[in-house]
């Protein structure tokens, strides 16, 4: 199955990692280590096609024109499981600011609800990076998307780790400009809408709840 503006990530380090990181025996401070490093790993890829520019240095045989980020950069985790990834993308990107947003699916009805935002004020001129490391129903992604739009921004990219294919037509209905880098795009949602395989529920597994 073909899904456009999607790029799967299916280097085999992180493939390894992913596995590690699905197997139930796989405790929360295991979990933790492994969704840091898979999150710094997919940093690489997601920012491939990042604008630069030049910057002079001095090495010290001679001065040089390098390169630098063209745009500053702003992270924005979906609370809470993507709080998860954040210090591993941070590994890469240390000037990176934060910004969170406040998302969690109603157990019932399955709709995204939003209880918490606070972004960096110049947020709209920046490189933003959503992540969250589950992209389910693409409920809670697809509310992300919008309320960063309605901030201004314009150059984001939505990170997960599992994809299943109902949330990357979802986000695609709602947002389809919007490219969304996933490890894995697994079979699909079960009755429960959890991924399946899946990696069961991330923010339990990472904080041990």
């Amino acid at each position: 199955m073909s899904f456009p503006n999607v790029i799967l990530v299916a280097h085999p380090v992180i493939q390894t990692k992913l596995s590690e990181l699905r197997d139930v025996t796989t405790d929360h401070r295991e979990f933790r280590a492994l969704l840091d490093e898979i999150a710094g790993l997919m940093v690489y890829e997601v920012t491939r096609d990042w604008p630069t520019k030049p910057r002079v240095v001095r090495t010290p045989l001679e001065e040089m024109t390098g390169h630098e980020l063209a745009r500053k950069v702003t992270l924005v985790p979906i609370l809470r499981a993507g709080l998860g990834m954040a210090d591993g993308v941070l590994k890469l990107l240390p000037d990176a600011r934060m910004g969170h947003l406040g998302v969690y699916r109603d157990e019932k009805t399955a709709e995204p609800i939003s209880y918490y935002h606070k972004l960096p004020p110049d947020i709209a001129e920046t490189e933003v990076l959503l992540i969250d490391p589950m992209l389910a129903t693409g409920g809670s992604g697809s509310a992300a998307i919008a309320f960063l739009k309605q901030a201004g921004v314009v150059n984001m990219k939505f990170v997960c780790l599992v994809a299943a294919p109902e949330g990357i037509a979802a986000v695609h209905r709602a947002h389809p400009e919007v490219p969304i880098y996933c490890a894995a795009i697994d079979r699909e949602l079960n009755a429960q809408k959890f991924i399946v395989p899946g990696l069961g529920d991330a923010g339990d597994r990472l904080f041990g709840t």
